[in-house]
């Protein structure tokens, strides 16, 4: 397990991507994009890690903090929907970061609506509570496979996570949503 870095970055692109250099090792990080713009090439940085090992590829994620990194590993154990699914829209709603509140008051990883928090705690059979890290992905988790199980396709579930399920089906996708399904499916492959 590789549980941080502590090196110079030699360069980041504007998908996530850095490249930190350790004891001559450069080592091919993907950060959240909060994370990003403290990631400057040429000068010193920090990060908490997590090594995802697939059949196809190790894929090294970074954080600023560890209670992102603690976010992302509780979403990639993510039951009833899919690691890469679960992943790809909390970094496009909260790149991973737990703190994040939106204008909406979505709160965390998953940027979930208390209402909606609340349904999700029915549906898990006791009260979860959003600013829990733990608590959070569950709601978000739960409110997808739902979604998953109910929507016609995947890309209508992904929209219905942004815009509302009847929304998209009476009104159909929204410019934003389409842009944020796409985006999400992007996030998705390289996951």
């Amino acid at each position: 397990m590789i549980g941080s870095l502590r090196g110079t970055v030699l360069e980041r692109t504007a998908t996530g991507e850095a490249i930190v250099e350790v004891g001559g090792v450069g080592y091919r990080v993907l950060v959240a994009m909060r994370g990003l713009a403290a990631i400057v090439p040429g000068e010193p940085a920090f990060l908490f890690t997590h090594l995802h090992v697939r059949e196809d590829a190790l894929v090294l994620y970074g954080f600023p903090t560890r209670d992102e990194r603690d976010t992302f590993e509780a979403l990639i154990g993510a039951n009833g929907v899919g690691p890469k699914l679960a992943l790809a829209i909390s970094w496009q709603e909260s790149g991973w970061s737990q703190r994040q509140v939106s204008v909406a008051n979505a709160i965390g990883a998953m940027q979930v609506i208390p209402s909606s928090g609340v349904w999700a705690s029915e549906l898990v059979g006791r009260k979860l509570n959003l600013l829990n890290a733990q608590d959070n992905v569950t709601a978000g988790m739960v409110i997808l496979r739902s979604l998953t199980r109910t929507a016609r396709s995947e890309q209508e579930a992904i929209a219905s996570y942004y815009q509302g399920l009847i929304s998209v089906q009476n009104s159909g996708m929204f410019p934003d949503t389409a842009q944020y399904v796409k985006s999400v499916l992007a996030l998705k492959s390289r996951m």
